[in-house]
């Protein structure tokens, strides 16, 4: 029998971190050889133990953002045979996309929903440790709804000068200063515009102002952007 894959396991919460090293290491698959409680401490004991695999939350202090991601990164900038799994509870594909930015091999994306299905996780560890990837069903998921819900948005339709008008008005920005901006003539923006609203079939009879509801089409579908890559 290979020897146990040595891991780091880091989570903010002490009681879900010890709960998942309990499980790890029952499985007799794996020595959990530090458990940590925030990005610095991963990023420290990493550098001193050299494990395995790291099996990390998401979320930990000082900010719960995206601290678990960012340290990934970094231990395997210092040492790229290191798997990494990360544990979220969000299936949101912008955590996704920024864990496997870089590349897939050696990464996981799991919602923590499957730290209870121990199989499953073990699975994950064995896979990363020796270069595999794995992702989340309801992540990949998430992934096709908004890649289809992307394909079928308007504003496919703009050309890029007139994406170019878009996100200046989102920024406030009226013909004006769109002009300005663009070093258009005052008339070849007023062309552009109303093109961006016959193409996001944005009319007259429409109560709400059409700029404004133009700006709320590009930041929606700006933020499913993010989501989906």
């Amino acid at each position: 029998m290979s020897d146990p894959l040595r891991v780091i396991v880091a989570e903010d919460n002490y009681l879900v971190r010890e709960g998942v090293r309990r499980l790890l290491d029952d499985t007799g698959e794996v020595d959990v050889v530090a458990g940590v409680g925030d990005a610095a401490q991963l990023i420290a004991a990493a550098a001193t133990l050299r494990p395995d695999v790291v099996v990390s939350d998401i979320r930990m202090p000082p900010g719960h953002g995206m601290e678990g991601i960012e340290a990934a990164q970094a231990i395997r900038a210092d040492d790229p045979s290191v798997g990494v799994v990360i544990l979220s509870q969000h299936a949101d594909g912008a955590y996704a996309f920024a864990l496997f930015e870089r590349g897939t091999s050696g990464l996981a994306y799991l919602l923590k929903d499957r730290v209870s299905e121990v199989d499953e996780l073990i699975s994950a560890v064995r896979s990363v440790a020796v270069g595999g990837s794995v992702i989340d069903p309801v992540v990949v998921e998430a992934l096709v709804t908004t890649r289809t819900r992307l394909a079928s948005s308007p504003l496919r339709t703009l050309t890029a000068r007139e994406m170019d008008v878009l996100q200046l008005m989102a920024r406030g920005r009226a013909n004006r200063g769109i002009a300005d901006a663009l070093a258009l003539s005052g008339s070849a923006v007023e062309k552009h515009v109303s093109s961006i609203f016959t193409k996001l079939n944005l009319n007259y009879e429409l109560s709400t102002d059409r700029r404004v509801s133009a700006v709320l089409a590009f930041l929606r579908d700006s933020a499913d952007g993010r989501t989906g890559g």
